[in-house]
């Protein structure tokens, strides 16, 4: 909020640069924010993603998970009075994998009753293709 009042003074004030400077800041705030909540829900959709490769099953709870997840980061990817979006491929492809290791955490947890070891897990999949699939499943559809 003092962002807000302090680029209404460099406004009135003409101050131009230093209102690009301060909507600049306000704008990374909002994106860090926004990769926040996308990597909390990217945290889901991967570990189910991991579980369905590891025990090469899968379950209605870990399919709704999968589609509830899709669905919360494309929202929240989703620019709505602009258009667009607020991360490109590549961002969502570095947010998926800055998610990972917390997903196989997770996953290590739950795989066969918590059998492995998130190093023995990662083993046991293959984390490209998990990303892959990830990343083709929460992009925009065109």
């Amino acid at each position: 909020m003092e962002e807000l009042f302090e680029l209404k003074d460099l406004l009135l004030k003409g101050d131009i640069s230093g209102a690009i400077a301060i909507v600049e800041d306000l704008e990374e705030m909002g994106k860090k924010d926004i990769i926040k909540t996308i990597r909390s829900y990217a945290v889901i959709l991967l570990l189910h993603l991991i579980k369905q490769q590891a025990e090469n099953r899968t379950t209605r709870s870990w399919d709704v998970s999968i589609r509830n997840s899709i669905r919360e980061i494309k929202r929240e990817n989703k620019r709505r009075k602009a258009g667009g979006y607020y991360l490109s491929t590549e961002e969502l492809l570095e947010t998926l994998e800055d998610a990972y290791l917390n997903a196989l955490d997770e996953a290590s947890l739950e795989v066969e009753e918590g059998r492995y070891l998130p190093d023995e897990l990662e083993q046991l999949v293959n984390k490209e293709d998990i990303l892959n699939r990830a990343l083709t499943l929460v992009l925009p559809s065109e």
